[in-house]
């Protein structure tokens, strides 16, 4: 079995191969979000918490929370179910998936670290890896930089450098979404008194057919 373990801190992710049952055997009949000690896997791990936060079996089914076993089911699956995408309006769909509780049938397992132990794991925890891209909403800006309602939110926006042979060094920026400029703001005038002129006037055309 692989077990795909991720640091939310560094951004990192490390794919562990195991197949002695007898380290396995701390992961079987754990559901998804239950949390195992990291000693199992060896001394390496020691002190650190893992959560189980999915996985899939050998043909490739995902697991699925709140389906109570280990085996694989069918289900009628509707807009907002995990694991289903639907592709028209309304549309459900029956699909398999797999139970909750950990197996030997899984091929795949995926733990986030939830707590660290004293050694570090080299390419997991050691080196952060950064954003290739920052956030490009305003208020996500605003609240990544923890910045108020008056500053400026174009001169936070995380820049790239993009760097070509034989060509000058340029930078990139993101578009920011739902930004208030003037001109938005304006746009929002001419709208409310557009909407009160229709008012008005169909109250004045209607107070006319009522004289007549």
């Amino acid at each position: 079995m692989k077990l795909n373990i991720s640091y939310p801190s560094t951004g990192q992710q490390k794919v562990v191969e195991e197949n002695d049952d007898k380290v396995l055997r701390a992961f079987y009949d754990k559901r998804i979000s239950h949390e195992v000690e990291g000693e199992a896997l060896g001394d390496d791990w020691k002190g650190y918490v893992f959560r189980i936060s999915g996985g899939n079996d050998l043909q490739g089914f995902p697991m699925m929370q709140g389906v109570l076993t280990t085996q694989r089911v069918r289900l009628l699956l509707r807009e907002g179910s995990q694991c289903y995408r639907p592709r028209r309006s309304g549309e459900r769909k029956r699909k398999s998936v797999r139970g909750c509780i950990v197996s030997h049938d899984l091929s795949v397992l995926h733990l986030v670290i939830v707590q660290k132990g004293d050694q570090e794991i080299p390419g997991l925890t050691d080196v952060p890896r950064p954003r290739r891209l920052g956030p490009k909403r305003a208020s996500k800006i605003r609240a990544l930089f923890n910045l108020d309602k008056e500053d400026d939110v174009r001169r936070y926006a995380i820049r790239r450098t993009i760097t070509k042979e034989n060509k000058k060094t340029s930078s990139k920026a993101p578009k920011i979404q739902r930004l208030i400029t003037p001109v938005r703001l304006q746009r929002k005038r001419r709208w409310r008194n557009e909407k009160t002129a229709r008012y008005t006037k169909a109250r004045e055309e209607a107070e006319e057919y009522s004289v007549l």
